[in-house]
């Protein structure tokens, strides 16, 4: 069965993440996704802080830019948040909006092959091993970590067109792809990642001024069309719809509100009650 997960963005403000993450815990969903956007909120600051305020809830972030992280500094980050709260973090990395990198004087002539560096370095550092490499960008000199997950912690890889698809899914342990894809862009990156767990982000909307946001959102993205790159309607909509990626070979569907949706707390519960839905055990709708 997919599971169904939603974004908290980071527009929203930091101090109103523990009511949505309150209200996530509350309502039963299973995962809640975090994003670190150049210049909103940091993603592990954010994750821990979540995962903390609830005790069940499974917290996911993608991505983590890796030009902004030294890996041996990304995998003691990772290996706490780990050994802190067992089971329950997904972390993604990629590498990152290359002008948000530039602008920070992080930008690099390969980021493929600063990403396979950094990610196959932080997965051998996460495993417990002693790393040594001299790499192009990734360099290394006996290092291993003192307190490494005590069980396996899954490196995720953000990616988007087939080059970057086909190396995620060749180093990583799973693959996020953002939303914006259709369910036949979604045929087309299983086709290509093969067997790896893979986590789709979909654009969508409910209640009053839904179609208005998405509308919005298609400006703002710069799609020809909303269609099929977006859901919208109440709970039984949305979770019939959803099932076009999960038909497609999503294993995880992560619903992304507008950045304007006007209720974030009530979208996590919304997002619940699909997911309720889909399992066949329907729950209260915002």
């Amino acid at each position: 069965m997919t599971v169904l997960g939603a974004i908290a963005l980071p527009q929203l403000p930091p101090d109103r993440l523990r009511a949505v993450v309150q209200a996530a815990d509350e309502s039963g969903l299973e995962e809640l996704w975090l994003w670190e956007d150049c210049f909103l909120t940091s993603g592990v600051a954010t994750m821990a802080a979540a995962l903390a305020w609830s005790d069940r809830l499974k917290v996911g972030v993608g991505l983590l830019p890796v030009p902004l992280r030294n890996v041996a500094i990304a995998a003691m980050e990772f290996a706490t948040l780990h050994r802190l709260f067992p089971g329950r973090a997904h972390i993604g990395v990629g590498h990152g909006v290359q002008d948000w990198m530039g602008q920070v004087g992080a930008r690099v002539s390969s980021p493929m092959t600063l990403l396979r560096e950094h990610v196959t370095a932080l997965r051998q550092l996460l495993a417990g091993e002693r790393v040594t490499v001299d790499g192009r960008y990734v360099h290394l000199d006996g290092v291993a970590l003192d307190w490494p997950p005590t069980a396996a912690a899954p490196v995720l890889v953000g990616a988007s067109g087939p080059k970057t698809l086909r190396l995620a899914g060749e180093i990583g342990d799973g693959v996020i792809i953002s939303a914006g894809n259709t369910p036949d862009d979604v045929r087309a990156a299983r086709a290509v990642i093969g067997d790896v767990p893979l986590v789709v982000y979909l654009h969508t909307a409910t209640g009053p001024g839904a179609a208005e946001r998405m509308e919005r959102e298609r400006v703002n993205w710069g799609y020809p069309t909303i269609v099929d790159r977006a859901v919208t309607g109440d709970a039984d909509e949305v979770a019939e719809q959803v099932g076009r990626w999960a038909g497609a070979g999503a294993d995880t569907v992560v619903l992304q509100p507008a950045p304007d949706d006007p209720d974030p707390e009530g979208f996590v519960r919304f997002a619940a009650t699909v997911a309720a839905i889909r399992r066949g055990t329907p729950a209260t709708a915002r």
